[in-house]
């Protein structure tokens, strides 16, 4: 016999607090950032993956794939992106038709003083919980819809 599985009540509970969390999280820096004269959150993103690249370029679908924003907004954030010379867009050498994504010097230093005003946010939102706590949150959220 099968049995149906519903989604509990406190599931449900669980879930708009998430939303909640997150809005008011990012809300929070996307003020602080706009405040102090710097691009959106997503820009940060973008810039923090291809920093974490070195040397190397992304292309779209890979971050795509990290940022989970879909295709077509990721695409015009590049541009805008590339239009500010946070980017750079090349063609990639295997596929002459794709595009790689470098961050440029300008990105890289926007990504810096971003941070300087992403960071106290954050500790702000989450100073309350502890490091062990944290990593307990970051790994149980890692595992949701896995």
């Amino acid at each position: 016999m099968d049995q149906k599985i519903s989604t509990t009540s406190a599931q449900i509970r669980a879930w708009i607090a998430l939303n909640r969390a997150w809005t008011r999280v990012s809300g929070r820096v996307e003020t602080r950032l706009k405040q102090a004269g710097h691009p959106p959150l997503a820009w940060y993103d973008v810039l923090w993956e291809l920093e974490r690249m070195r040397d190397c370029c992304l292309r779209p679908v890979e971050l795509e794939a990290r940022l989970l924003i879909r295709q077509h907004n990721l695409s015009r954030l590049l541009t805008r992106m590339e239009t500010a010379g946070m980017v750079e867009k090349l063609r990639c050498p295997e596929d002459g038709r794709g595009l790689q994504i470098r961050l440029t010097d300008t990105g890289r230093e926007a990504r810096k003083a971003m941070w300087e005003v992403y960071r106290p946010a954050l500790d702000e939102a989450l100073g309350p919980l502890s490091v062990v706590e944290a990593e307990a949150l970051a790994e149980r959220l890692d595992g949701l819809g896995v």
